[in-house]
């Protein structure tokens, strides 16, 4: 195994930056959502004059597994592309946090669709993935140990 060039990320600094992207992801998914719905309801939305009737039914085409598979694929790709363009999404920018290969590169696609659903299952499993690294000799979360990835600390910037 390669030594790191930069320490291993703590537990909290790694919990900070996903509930930083949380955030971030919420709203991505927000206006993902929110267009398809004005699209898909525009006619009905331009014929219904002003009243103060509430509407109480809208055509809902954002339901099922074409929706749910067209949100997964939106977090894919943006968690892919942050991580194989500079191995940082916004939060990981702000904690100074970097995803990398165990070699020091950047990461692979197929190390993103290993890296997310275990993640999303060390999340949901109380954070037990996440907490893992306290137990790690590496401090290697679930996520880290399945995909052959590490997350590491950046120094800060010199001024």
């Amino acid at each position: 195994m390669i030594a790191p060039s930069f320490p291993v990320a703590g537990v909290w600094r790694r919990i900070a930056a996903a509930i930083y992207d949380g955030f971030l992801m919420f709203a991505v998914l927000f206006v993902a959502s929110l267009l398809p719905a004005l699209l898909l309801n525009a006619d009905r939305l331009a014929m219904s004059p002003a009243t103060d009737s509430v509407v109480h039914e809208l055509n809902t085409p954002l339901q099922g597994w074409g929706y749910t598979l067209y949100l997964l694929a939106l977090i894919f790709a943006f968690y892919g592309w942050f991580w194989r363009k500079s191995g940082q999404t916004l939060g990981m920018q702000a904690w100074r946090l970097k995803l990398e290969s165990i070699d020091g590169t950047a990461v692979s696609w197929k190390q993103v669709a290993i890296r997310l659903p275990v993640a999303a299952l060390a999340f949901f499993l109380f954070g037990a993935g996440y907490w893992w690294a306290w137990l790690d000799r590496e401090g290697r979360s679930w996520q880290d140990i399945a995909s052959g990835s590490r997350v590491v600390q950046l120094p800060k910037e010199q001024k």
